[in-house]
C-alpha cells in the first residue's frame, strides 16, 4: 500500500492511500462471499444464493459500496500504523464516495484522499519578554464594614411603627392598584398592576422607579397617589414608557431594630468570641480576596497576550469533546438549580447549543494548550508529592461522595501544572498595574427592580 501524506490545517494530516489491484479484489470476494452467507432470497437456502442472482438482486453497484467502506476503513487503519501517525482516532473522507464507487473497479488499483486528526500543534510567540497591563484590586477597610452592615440588617427585627411618617429604610405593608394616564389609556387599570398586603423595603431600587420613594412621609392607614413613569427598558413592552398612577394605601410600617455589633454578635455569627477577632479574620480575607483577583486579572492578561502571539491548530476531535464537556457543566448546573433541563436540552435545540460553544471551546483549548506547552519547554511540571497532598485537600472537601481517582489526578495534575507556569510567567513578565475599571467597559446600571415581599399578582410591576 502506497501512502502519500500532507500537513493540512486544524492539526489534520491529509493522507493519499493507493490500493493495490491484488487488495482491491481480494476485498471485493471477501464481501460477496459474506452478502451470499447473510443475504435472504427467496427461493434459495441461506449461504446457498448462486453469486449471479446475489449480483442480480443486491445490485453490482451496492455489493461495490460495501467493498468499498470496507476497503476504506481496513486500509486508514493500515495506513496509519506503517506511517506511525499519532492519530485521535477520527478521520474525513477527502474523496466523494459516490464518484469511488463509479470508478471502483475490482482487481484494478485505487486511490483516495482522507484526513485524519492528530495531536494540536502549538508555536509559541516570545513569552520570556511579556509586557502587560492588569488592573489592581485593592483591598478597602469599607468591605469588612459593608459585610458586617449586611449581616446586622440581615437579623433585624422588624418593629412596627405609629408615632412618625414612614422614611427611607422602613418596611411598609401597602396596597396599591395601577392605572395607565396616558392618553388614549387614561384610567385602564393595569394587568397584574395590583395587590394587598404587598411588604416592601422603602429602599431606591424597589419597585417601579419612583413608586416606594412616594410612600415616605406617609403614615399607616393614610392612602396617596404616586405618578410613575415606566422604564423604556421595562420587561412588558406594551409598558415600556408609559405614564402611570398607583393609588397607595400604608397599612402597616415597620423600622428595622438593629443588633449592636458587640462581641455577643460575633459569637453568634462566627467561630470567634470577640468582635475584634471577627474583623481581623474578614480583614485578611478581603486582602486575600484582592491579592487574588489581582493575580487572576495578570494572568488573564497573560494568556491574552500569549494567544495573540501564538499559532495554535486545534483538530475538530478535540473541539467536540470540549463542547460536550461546556454542555455538561450548563446541563448539571441547571439540573442542581431545578430547571427542567429536559425542556432545553433536545433534539432540537442541543445542536444549536453546540454550535454556540464552539467559539468558548476553542478559546479554553487555546489557552490550556498554550500554557500546557510552556509548562513542557520549561519543565514546569508538579511533583508527585504535590500532586498526592492536593488530591488528598480534594476527596477532603468531597468526603461522602464517590471520586474516580484516575480522572482526579488528571484535573489536579492538569491544575498544579498551570498554576505553576502561570507563577513562573508573572515572575518573567513585566506587569503595570492600574486603578480596577480602567480597562473594562463600565457596565450599564441595571434597570430592573427588585421585588421584595410577597404577592403573585405583583409581578407586573417589578
Amino acid at each position: 500500500m502506497k501512502v502519500t501524506q500532507e500537513k493540512l490545517p486544524d492539526s489534520q494530516i491529509g493522507l493519499e492511500i493507493e490500493i493495490s489491484s491484488e487488495t482491491s479484489q481480494k476485498t471485493y470476494e471477501k464481501v460477496v462471499q459474506n452478502l451470499a452467507r447473510s443475504s435472504n432470497i427467496p427461493g434459495f437456502r441461506k449461504g446457498k444464493v448462486p453469486r449471479q442472482v446475489l449480483l442480480q438482486r443486491l445490485g453490482s453497484q451496492r455489493i461495490k459500496a460495501a467493498a468499498l467502506e470496507e476497503i476504506i476503513q481496513t486500509s486508514l487503519k493500515d495506513a496509519i500504523a506503517q506511517e506511525s501517525i499519532d492519530s485521535l482516532g477520527n478521520y474525513q473522507l477527502r474523496s466523494n464516495f459516490d464518484e469511488l464507487v463509479q470508478q471502483y473497479k475490482p482487481g484494478e488499483t485505487l486511490t483516495f484522499s482522507a484526513a485524519v486528526d492528530v495531536p494540536p500543534s502549538v508555536e509559541l510567540g516570545d513569552y520570556h519578554n511579556l509586557k502587560v497591563k492588569a488592573e489592581e484590586s485593592v483591598y478597602d477597610p469599607q468591605q469588612v464594614d459593608d459585610f458586617l452592615e449586611e449581616k446586622r440588617v440581615g437579623q433585624a427585627d422588624l418593629v412596627p411603627v405609629e408615632d412618625r411618617p414612614a422614611e427611607m429604610g422602613d418596611v411598609a405593608i401597602i396596597d396599591f392598584v395601577g392605572k395607565l394616564t396616558s392618553e388614549g389609556e387614561e384610567g385602564q387599570e393595569i394587568e397584574g398592576g395590583s395587590a394587598t398586603n404587598f411588604q416592601v423595603e422603602i429602599a431606591e431600587g424597589k419597585l417601579i422607579p419612583g413608586m416606594v420613594e412616594g410612600v415616605v412621609g406617609m403614615k399607616p392607614e393614610e392612602t396617596k397617589e404616586v405618578s410613575v413613569t415606566f422604564p423604556e427598558d421595562y420587561a412588558k413592552e406594551e409598558l415600556a414608557g408609559k405614564p402611570a398612577v398607583f393609588s397607595i394605601t400604608l397599612q402597616e410600617l415597620k423600622a428595622k431594630d438593629l443588633p449592636d455589633l458587640d462581641d455577643d454578635f460575633a459569637a453568634e455569627n462566627s467561630e470567634f468570641e470577640t468582635m475584634a477577632e471577627l474583623r481581623q479574620s474578614l480583614e485578611e480575607q478581603f486582602q486575600k480576596k484582592a491579592a487574588t483577583e489581582t493575580k487572576n486579572n495578570i494572568n488573564e492578561a497573560i494568556i491574552a497576550l500569549l494567544v495573540e502571539q501564538s499559532t495554535v491548530d486545534v483538530p475538530e476531535t478535540l473541539i467536540q469533546e470540549e463542547v460536550t464537556q461546556l454542555l455538561t457543566q450548563t446541563f448539571m448546573q441547571m439540573q442542581q438549580m431545578g430547571i427542567d433541563v429536559k425542556r432545553l436540552f433536545n433534539a432540537e435545540t442541543v445542536p444549536k447549543m453546540r454550535e454556540n460553544s464552539r467559539p468558548e471551546a476553542l478559546a479554553n483549548l487555546k489557552k490550556s494548550l498554550i500554557i500546557a506547552e510552556i509548562a513542557k519547554q520549561e519543565s514546569l511540571q508538579a511533583s508527585e508529592a504535590e500532586i498526592a497532598e492536593k488530591m488528598k485537600e480534594v476527596q477532603e472537601q468531597l468526603s461522602g461522595q464517590e471520586v474516580d481517582q484516575e480522572k482526579l489526578k488528571e484535573i489536579v495534575t492538569k491544575d498544579l501544572n498551570q498554576e505553576k507556569t502561570f507563577d513562573w510567567l508573572r515572575e518573567k513578565a513585566e506587569v503595570e498595574l492600574v486603578p480596577q475599571g480602567k480597562l473594562t467597559e463600565s457596565s450599564s446600571d441595571d434597570s430592573s427592580t427588585e421585588e421584595s415581599g410577597e404577592s403573585s399578582s405583583s409581578d407586573e410591576i417589578e
